[in-house]
């Protein structure tokens, strides 16, 4: 799973330095951020209810609310060591009461999502769908693995990760060993979108919580959300087209030349979806650059080097034409 993972977050990260570019954000100049030691040395204690918390959540067996609640009360006490950090009652009763209202969005999404499942578990509408869908694909691995996209997206809504990949691994993941995809890639594939549904929309669990932080929509955080996750939507299919990113069956020299030439599609993907690489680019350019993305998912030799030229001219064009629009 670690090929694949770099190359989500690696596609985020492309996207939102592209993002960013086109937008003419700078970040903060390296002399006005602050010393990491320093940082360390005033608030670094304020670690510890972090690591509390993730001992409790993972290590003690304790339910998700009884660790929050003991997390609350050891973060009071750690920031009560220091001065600087020390909260008076007052301020105390306003974190809680902030908090409180931050969960208003969020709890009244997993009680509508409570129901969306509920009634999909209860009536066995889930599963009938699943089934539908995934037959629809009949002998065809593109459209099967669509639709079992679509199927495990729906399966997963509003289900923690184990529930997520026992209920996809038991309904979708047969269905693609079938067609003679790798078991592992099969399993991987429907754990994957699974995990999409909490920030595709209209659920998007991922995206209510991060929206009630951030104080955002939250239904515009979840398209947002799926904009900048667009690579990891792809990735899925390449590992099934290209079983050696999971490095099975490969040899080191096999995994790492596809493993490069995903990550050249990669960040072909991030410059077709947002349009921009040192300058703006065109709709045609979009569409090649979709293509060569498209070439470098497969992991065959032609296609490999068809995509890296696409990548070459691309960079090239766009390098000149931006250096062209700046002359005087």
């Amino acid at each position: 799973a670690a090929i694949p993972a770099l190359l989500y977050y690696m596609g985020i990260l492309i996207q939102v330095q592209l993002r960013a570019s086109k937008d003419g954000l700078v970040g903060v100049p390296k002399s006005q951020l602050p010393k990491a030691m320093e940082v360390l040395k005033a608030q670094g204690h304020l670690i510890i209810p972090i690591l509390f918390l993730l001992y409790m959540l993972f290590f003690s067996g304790s339910t998700v609310v009884y660790a929050a609640v003991l997390t609350i009360g050891v973060t009071i006490v750690v920031a009560a060591v220091k001065k600087a950090t020390r909260m008076s009652l007052k301020q105390i009763v306003d974190a809680l009461a902030d908090g409180a209202k931050q969960t208003v969005s969020v709890a009244m999404a997993c009680a509508c999502v409570g129901i969306v499942v509920g009634v999909s578990s209860k009536t066995g509408f889930g599963l009938t769908m699943a089934k539908t869908i995934i037959s629809l694909g009949q002998t065809s691995i593109l459209f099967t693995l669509v639709f079992t996209m679509v199927t495990c997206m729906i399966l997963g809504m509003g289900v923690p990760s184990i529930p997520a990949y026992i209920i996809t691994a038991t309904v979708a993941a047969p269905a693609l060993a079938k067609l003679g995809i790798p078991e592992i890639s099969a399993h991987m594939f429907s754990f994957y979108y699974a995990m999409f549904a909490n920030l595709t929309p209209p659920v998007a669990l991922a995206a209510f919580a991060a929206a009630g932080l951030s104080g955002g929509d939250p239904m515009r955080t979840g398209f947002a959300a799926v904009k900048l996750a667009i690579a990891g939507f792809i990735v899925p299919f390449m590992f099934v087209y290209s079983p050696q990113l999971l490095l099975i069956d490969t040899t080191f020299l096999e995994g790492v030349r596809v493993t490069i030439g995903a990550c050249f599609g990669v960040f072909l993907i991030g410059v077709a979806v947002e349009g921009y690489l040192f300058t703006k680019v065109n709709i045609l350019l979009r569409l090649v650059a979709a293509g060569g993305a498209l070439a470098l998912i497969d992991s065959g030799i032609y296609t490999d080097i068809a995509g890296l030229c696409i990548l070459v001219l691309l960079v090239a064009y766009q390098y000149l034409s931006a250096k062209k629009a700046t002359k005087p």
